[in-house]
């Protein structure tokens, strides 16, 4: 493969083939059945046949369809487990590796971008790349300084292929939505459509990276690499060694794993009050666990592509919300959500029934501490897919307005990760500390300094945009 397939019908075929070859897969369990195979084992080969057609496609396609299976990868905890199993390894292929462009297709890249003397920038570069993913791939290399760097190169043609993928997918969101109980497909495809132009822009991801990195500089905690050098499609950070989450969940310790789940859990409630941004891409293949030479473990956080920003920090209504729910307050709640959209105009619901429907799913910030687990998400899963349950039917009714949909894709996927991670956390530690309106007003934390930061760092670069237009700021260039 010598680039990403770039003609549209080229990806729309090898798409396109999905959905057909899951009805074929149907008709052959049919005839396995009518054979005399139990339905059990007969439902296992599915599911096997199957997660290795749709996710060795995604990979192959890298763009739109592998971004597409790394958001879903995040959800395997919530699958049942008897089909989880056969998905669990293929999922896990997309999260850390995809096909490689060749070293000569890279240098030709690196050429276009960096200039014909590109590697006088380098004093070492290996052509083998260290990790792939769904719009670039990563060669670990030695600065001209002597520095250890991760050099991030964009695939031609990412741009169209995302497009193209996501439109594809889209057309057949229906078929997929039995892969994760409870969850529609359709609108986490349309969010990701929506996020192509920033996803793809090295300029927005090297300011955003450059922002984390200030703001946890000197962290014990979380560790975020700086930025070397940004150009046109290529992106050059610090190196950043470590065990990727991926590797922590297949075979970490128990210690290991309540580390990584407790110190992600505090970047995802941190990071906006801190930055003014809220990383929006928590699969496992964007964090490592780094031991420390004080045996200390800390969070390394990669890949600032696709970011929400936040410049106030987390909205308060989420806060406040979590505190009436938590309170039992049913009409307090309700009114709440009325007032933020969360219940349309038209719509009429039962204040006990939308408080039934909210407690069972903030078990986790209920208790002091909480072990996230795979039958747990699978338990409120099923409650909320099966269409005879009342869950299922208030669901329905509940709107979920535009600027929640990434909060909230963000939330439900960094909880898949915890209960893939089957860690015991304290949550409500972080909530308190970090998310406005969790605690009544007279308890609530002096807003952090960082969060003031985070948003005059907002609006300083709106401020240059709008002064340079097409010049890049002075902190991007």
């Amino acid at each position: 493969m010598s680039d990403l397939p770039r003609k549209a019908v080229t990806r729309t075929v090898k798409l396109a083939a999905l959905p057909l070859g899951f009805a074929g897969r149907a008709t052959w369990g049919l005839g396995k059945r009518i054979g005399g195979k139990s339905a059990e084992i007969v439902a296992r080969e599915l599911q096997q046949r199957t997660a290795d057609q749709l996710f060795r496609t995604l990979g192959e396609l890298k763009g739109g369809a592998m971004k597409f299976g790394q958001a879903l990868s995040v959800f395997e905890s919530a699958l049942p487990e008897e089909i989880a199993g056969p998905y669990r390894a293929a999922l896990t292929k997309l999260q850390e590796a995809a096909p490689p462009l060749p070293a000569a297709r890279v240098h030709q890249v690196l050429a276009e971008r960096l200039g014909e003397d590109w590697r006088d920038l380098f004093e070492e570069f290996e052509d083998t790349p260290a990790a792939a993913a769904s719009i670039g791939q990563v060669h670990r290399a030695v600065w001209h300084d002597g520095r250890q760097v991760a050099v991030k190169v964009q695939y031609p043609g990412a741009g169209e292929a995302l497009l193209s993928d996501l439109r594809q997918l889209s057309r057949f969101a229906g078929l997929l939505g039995p892969l994760i109980p409870g969850m529609d497909i359709k609108p986490l495809i349309t969010e990701l459509r929506d996020r192509v132009s920033e996803e793809l822009d090295y300029e927005l991801e090297a300011e955003a990276q450059r922002t984390h990195a200030d703001a946890f500089a000197g962290d014990e905690d979380v560790v975020v690499p700086d930025v070397v050098h940004q150009g046109d499609e290529v992106l050059v950070t610090e190196w950043m060694d470590g065990t990727p989450l991926s590797e922590v969940i297949a075979d970490g310790t128990q210690e290991e794993r309540d580390r990584a789940g407790q110190l992600l859990a505090r970047f995802l409630f941190s990071g906006p009050a801190r930055t003014g941004l809220l990383h929006a891409d928590p699969h496992p293949g964007n964090f490592r666990l780094i031991a420390g030479e004080d045996g200390r473990m800390r969070l390394g956080v990669l890949d600032f592509g696709t970011v929400d920003r936040l410049p106030g920090g987390w909205p308060k209504p989420i806060g406040r919300s979590l505190r009436l729910t938590l309170g039992g307050d049913a009409e307090g709640v309700y009114e709440h959500l009325c007032a933020e959209g969360f219940v349309k105009e038209s719509i009429e619901l039962d204040p006990e029934a939308v408080l039934d429907y909210l407690e069972p799913l903030l078990e986790p910030v209920e208790a002091d501490e909480f072990t996230f687990t795979r039958p747990w998400l699978r338990g409120q899963a099923a409650r909320i897919a099966d269409p005879r349950s009342p869950a299922h039917q208030l669901g329905r009714q509940i709107n979920l307005p535009p600027s929640y949909l990434l909060i909230h894709r963000v939330t439900l996927s960094t909880i898949g990760v915890l209960c893939q991670l089957g860690a015991t956390v304290r949550l409500r530690e972080e909530l308190e500390s970090w998310l406005p309106g969790f605690l009544p007003e007279d308890r609530e934390p002096e807003r952090a300094p960082e969060a003031d930061r985070g948003a005059d760092r907002e609006k300083d670069l709106v401020k240059d945009l709008v002064k340079d237009g097409a010049k890049d700021s002075e902190r991007g260039k």
